[in-house]
C-alpha cells in the first residue's frame, strides 16, 4: 500500500505565495502522471495541474502564468508554486497520483490541504 501526503497549506493575503508538496510513500516502485486538484465549498473538485512521467505539464486556464507544477522522482515528491494568489484560489487542495508497485499502477489521493486567500 502507498500514501500521498500534502503538505505547505495556509492563510495567505491576496497577491502571495504558497508552496504544496506533495509526498508519496509506503510501497511505489515509481510515479506517473502526478496532479493536483481543488474544491472550493459548493463546488465540484477541478484538475488544476498536472504532470506526467516525461515532465509534460498542463494547467487549467485560471491558473496559467501563475502556478507552477514540477516534481522531483527521487525524493518522490510533486510540487505546485502558486504565486499571484487571488481569493477565488481558495478550497482544499488535493494531491492524485498515478504510482506503480510490481508492474501494477494504482491511483492515490492525499488528504488534502486547505488554502485561504484573504486579507
Amino acid at each position: 500500500q502507498a500514501q500521498l501526503a500534502e503538505s505547505g497549506g495556509g492563510l495567505v493575503q491576496p497577491g502571495g505565495s504558497l508552496r504544496l508538496s506533495c509526498a508519496a510513500s509506503g510501497m511505489i516502485d515509481g510515479m506517473f502522471t502526478m496532479g493536483w486538484y481543488r474544491q472550493a465549498p459548493g463546488k465540484q473538485r477541478e484538475l488544476v495541474a498536472r504532470i506526467t512521467s516525461g515532465g509534460t505539464t498542463n494547467y487549467v486556464d485560471s491558473v496559467k502564468g501563475r502556478f507552477t507544477i514540477s516534481r522531483d522522482n527521487a525524493k518522490k515528491t510533486a510540487y505546485l508554486q502558486m504565486n499571484s494568489l487571488k481569493p477565488e484560489d481558495t478550497a482544499v487542495y488535493y494531491c492524485n497520483g498515478d504510482l506503480l508497485w510490481r508492474e501494477k499502477v494504482t491511483t492515490y489521493w492525499g488528504q488534502g490541504t486547505q488554502v485561504t486567500v484573504s486579507s
